[in-house]
């Protein structure tokens, strides 16, 4: 229970390792990684890779990035700076239920709630799919854009960059709305390169091609 009275349904042995991990400075020095998410991150991936749990807690995030990406209102909800850890809680914990999310990364969730980082989640996935990438040895592609993808736009983006770097390429995505249009590219600590730029010409046009769409 929290000073204000708030119950988290937190495993204590678990999640005081994650915080103890994150109070320490556990992270790491690409952007993906900076900044409070990239800890929370680090210490949840260390945590899964010590318990062997590395595939089931993805299944579980990945759900997890799944309501967000579907849901503006959840997304508004873990952004609040208006709303109290219990309502954000609330919300949020009847949703991990109602999609059969359970265990560390309910657990998890609770901790951030509970240390007010539940603002921070969006970019904590991130910051895991760029850790369990890396940890697969593939490359990472850091892609950030005005608004979210559609799939025709991934799936170019997607050929693009396997050109570009001869192998398969796992993209993280971000949603920036302060960028006025196109996206911003990033492969480990390089930003994108005028040749790289040029090919995206081809997903430039698709998402013309959407925007238009969406207008008519």
């Amino acid at each position: 229970m929290s000073s204000d009275g708030v119950c988290f349904p937190i495993t204590v042995d678990t999640m005081d390792t994650v915080d103890t991990m994150v109070s320490g400075g556990a992270g790491g020095t690409s952007s993906a990684l900076a900044g409070v998410a990239g800890r929370y991150a680090t210490a949840l991936f260390e945590l899964a890779r010590e318990d062997k749990a590395l595939d089931e807690i993805n299944t579980a995030m990945e759900r997890l990035a799944n309501l967000l990406e579907e849901s503006p209102d959840l997304r508004r909800l873990v952004r609040s700076p208006v709303l109290t850890a219990m309502e954000k809680w609330q919300a949020l914990s009847a949703l991990l239920a109602r999609a059969n999310i359970e265990g560390v990364v309910v657990g998890f969730a609770g901790l951030l709630a509970r240390k007010r980082r539940l603002s921070a989640l969006e970019r904590i996935i991130t910051a895991w799919r760029f850790l369990l990438a890396r940890h697969n040895g593939e490359v990472t592609a850091e892609v950030t854009s005005a608004k979210a993808l559609t799939q025709t736009q991934l799936d170019v983006l997607m050929e693009v960059l396997k050109e570009t770097v001869g192998a398969q390429v796992r993209v993280v995505l971000r949603v920036d709305e302060a960028l006025l249009a196109g996206l911003v590219v990033r492969i480990g600590s390089r930003m994108v390169d005028l040749s790289l730029a040029m090919k995206l010409d081809r997903l430039k046009t698709a998402m013309l091609k959407t925007a238009m769409k969406e207008v008519g």
